[in-house]
């Protein structure tokens, strides 16, 4: 972050100092008391079982500056402006007294103001209804060599995880990455206006959040508003295998770069697996070069194509593109992340979230694992978000299982994959697996992220042998 005093920060936030000189330096901002070091400012922000604003003081023992608060609290302050409670964001139901969305909005306005400053840093912004947080890691891996790199850790993509990541950019950072997420039309436009983007990236329209949205078409308008926010000197790199967002070309004033397996300015030729992981040629107007990806699953493909294309509209070459991304390892938790047990059980946790499109990709990537000579485990949770589709996307999912030829297919609490083994809960399905899985198998573990289905990872890597009743 750029240092600012916290008169600074109080006026451009439109916020009032409250016990505060305002001469305190800032040079970070967390949101997470524990993170906290000298010259932090703490973000307090209210959630359904602490509230921010009760760690204001404990923020200031352990160094910070000050906090950025939605009321007067017993610490040097910015009390952020009032503001209208934005519904449908992730803190709604907690923010009884609007507290917090006076603190996102002031965290919005200072984001603004810092990548402002930063007229050197290319914004990068990548959206899509899933593998944003993959092509995320990937764009940082690729856009690493040619300069400093800003990119969010794990999947800080809303109202707080965006600013906070745009926070961390200085006069030094030459590209900043960040994803974009939405829960209904409108929101990206708004995240747009808080770091605007000159490259914007769009993976692909499919059904996560169908609930919310409540028809695809929505959700296409919704993931367009990233290329409607692009200037007309900025670039839009568009998957072209997916007609909705192929379609998006029409809604910017961007340059269109175009990535995908068919005709598009970057593509991939000759793609085949190898262990479960995509080999293929890079093809793109400045020449060509192979890539052997280390992420698993062939739809990593499509992934590391957006990363290129990005990577090679900010001067990188197609043999240090491709090079990077055959040295990119898995950066996020709990997204394809795959480990051998020492008796040889491979356990592939995939447990961050879960929609129709990634199950399918995490599925066939389970097939290629399992090569046909080992035995397939699919542990699934419930999806969430899918509406009155959800019972028709469940069955959708169990029949691709078996057409795919996953060897068992497990149910954990309300996920209902019709012809699946039903289990109540994380510690059932344990006990199962450690008690009919075995050196060879392949287990993946897979659900919408309320299910916590990671712990089942975990406890399947613990130890080999049984739970205990």
């Amino acid at each position: 972050m750029i240092e600012m005093r916290l008169a600074d920060v109080a006026a451009v936030t439109g916020g009032r100092l409250h016990r505060a000189s305002g001469d305190e330096r800032v040079t970070a901002v967390e949101f997470d008391s524990r993170a906290i070091g000298p010259g932090g400012l703490f973000v307090a922000l209210p959630g359904e079982r602490v509230d921010g604003h009760d760690f204001a003081g404990a923020a200031v023992a352990a160094g910070a500056a000050g906090v950025l608060a939605g009321r007067e609290v017993d610490a040097p302050a910015v009390i952020a402006p009032p503001v209208a409670r934005q519904e449908g964001t992730y803190l709604a139901e907690a923010d009884r007294d609007g507290s917090g969305a006076a603190v996102l909005a002031a965290l919005a306005a200072l984001a603004r103001h810092v990548v402002g400053a930063l007229p050197a840093t290319t914004v990068v912004g990548v959206t899509g209804s899933s593998g944003k947080t993959s092509t995320k890691d990937l764009l940082a891996a690729v856009l690493a060599p040619l300069g400093p790199t800003v990119a969010p850790p794990g999947s800080f993509n809303n109202e707080l995880g965006l600013p906070w990541t745009a926070l961390r950019a200085d006069a030094g950072t030459r590209h900043l990455v960040l994803e974009f997420s939405a829960r209904g039309v409108g929101h990206i436009a708004r995240l747009a206006q808080v770091a605007p983007p000159r490259i914007g990236v769009v993976l692909n329209v499919g059904r996560a959040h169908l609930g919310e949205f409540g028809s695809v078409e929505a959700i296409a308008r919704a993931k367009g508003e990233l290329v409607e926010a692009l200037p007309a000197d900025g670039v839009a790199v568009l998957n072209a295998d997916d007609p909705l967002v192929a379609a998006m070309a029409a809604r910017t004033a961007a340059r269109v770069v175009t990535f995908g397996r068919g005709a598009a300015t970057v593509r991939a030729e000759d793609v085949h697996l190898d262990g479960g992981r995509a080999r293929f040629t890079l093809v793109a107007p400045a020449g060509r070069a192979r890539v052997a990806l280390r992420l698993v699953g062939e739809h990593q493909v499509g992934n590391a194509l957006a990363a290129a294309a990005v990577a090679l509209e900010l001067g990188g070459t197609p043999d240090g593109v491709a090079a990077a991304l055959s040295a990119a390892e898995p950066a996020s938790r709990w997204r394809m992340e795959v480990t051998e047990r020492p008796d040889g059980l491979t356990v592939v946790n995939d447990a961050y979230n879960s929609n129709p499109d990634s199950m399918r990709a995490a599925l066939a990537a389970l097939a290629a694992l399992g090569e046909g000579t080992r035995r397939t485990w699919a542990v699934l949770g419930p999806m969430a978000e899918q509406g009155e589709g959800t019972a028709a996307v469940h069955a959708e999912v169990a029949a691709l299982a078996r057409s795919l030829g996953i060897d068992r297919l497990v149910a954990v609490g309300t996920g209902d994959y019709p012809g699946a083994r039903r289990v109540a809960d994380v510690d059932e399905a344990v006990r199962l697996l450690r008690a009919e899985a075995g050196p060879g198998d392949v287990v993946l573990v897979k659900a919408s992220r309320a299910a916590g289905l990671e712990r089942v990872a975990e406890g399947l890597l613990r130890s080999p042998g049984p739970v205990p009743r």
